[in-house]
């Protein structure tokens, strides 16, 4: 088999062992900037994958995510937040990681070469047209993430792989290819360390543009936030304070009275008549605030009570 980028050695690996520990983290740290920085060649396919997913997501799909070893834990990362940071529905979220929950446990090697169970999860993850299927694997040829990724195909479902091995199998079988051609590791084939990072970085930003695309952020803020915890909640009655121009106090009785859904405790203090009027609204612009909001100042008229910005600021995308 021909050696990969993600199992060469490294420039600086030469007597790393016999090295300063300082000098070390020193080849450590440049390293893995060096890793993030090949997520900028990506950004033109990472484009096309959010509006992939969240056109599936908007029909009504789910998003599914396919990987094993370290690769399954960046995706298991990215996927669990999805519901809290901008309200995705869990059941809309299928994570598939070679050996199942025991991976959580010991994240045995053995796994990722079975492809039964990688067709098996997807099969049981119900996946098919109108669905989406992230698979990832640092090498591109973990058989695991490979074999999700044909079976999601096959079953009509849009495929997008991530992977940092040039022409590997898994960007070969996608339909949207995400190459992260990160440089080989400073420990030769631990892609936890660069090829993962990368692959965070690249799912982190996958999954914002996605939100966006979704009407899900405002300004920089996570509108569509799940408020189940003390701090989020706190988070939750900021941002309204924030967009609405209202003091901290009478945006959490504006959460109270829109059963915590941020943007529409936005439209009640810019004035929609009720929560159920707001919500009709938000459905009338696809989940997006900036419309709404500027559809409620147009029935106002100019002496609107409540000044929210509607439009971005010069350089600034809107929603």
């Amino acid at each position: 088999m021909a050696e990969t980028r993600t199992e060469a050695l490294h420039r600086n690996a030469e007597g790393l062992d016999i090295q300063a520990p300082e000098a070390i983290l020193v080849s450590l740290a440049d390293a893995q900037i060096e890793a993030a920085k090949a997520v900028h060649n990506a950004i033109p396919a990472i484009a096309r994958a959010a509006e992939i997913i969240a056109s599936r997501l908007n029909g009504g799909g789910k998003l599914a995510y396919a990987a094993a070893g370290s690769s399954g834990l960046m995706a298991l990362a990215d996927a669990l937040e999805l519901p809290g940071t901008f309200g995705i529905q869990r059941d809309r979220i299928a994570i598939l990681i070679a050996g199942g929950d025991e991976a959580f446990k010991t994240l045995a090697g053995g796994p990722e070469d079975d492809t039964e169970e990688a067709a098996a999860a997807v099969a049981k993850a119900g996946i098919g047209a109108g669905d989406c299927l992230i698979a990832l694997s640092a090498s591109g040829t973990t058989p695991y993430a490979v074999r999700a990724i044909e079976d999601a195909r096959r079953r009509g479902a849009a495929t997008i792989g991530i992977a940092n091995n040039r022409g590997s199998a898994l960007l070969r079988q996608a339909e949207t290819a995400i190459l992260l051609e990160t440089p080989p590791e400073v420990i030769a084939g631990s892609t936890r360390m660069g090829a993962g990072t990368a692959q965070k970085i690249a799912l982190n930003m996958l999954s914002t543009l996605t939100a966006v695309h979704l009407g899900h952020v405002h300004d920089g803020y996570m509108v569509n936030l799940m408020a189940d915890n003390i701090k989020l909640r706190d988070r939750a009655a900021r941002i309204v304070a924030a967009l609405s121009g209202r003091d901290r106090d009478e945006a959490a009785r504006l959460l109270e009275k829109s059963g915590g859904a941020v943007k529409t405790a936005i439209l009640l203090a810019a004035g929609a008549d009720s929560a159920d009027a707001a919500e009709k609204l938000l459905e009338g612009t696809g989940q997006k605030l900036r419309p709404a909001l500027s559809a409620i100042e147009g029935s106002k008229g100019p002496k609107t009570s409540v000044l929210i910005k509607t439009e971005p600021e010069k350089g600034q995308q809107g929603d």
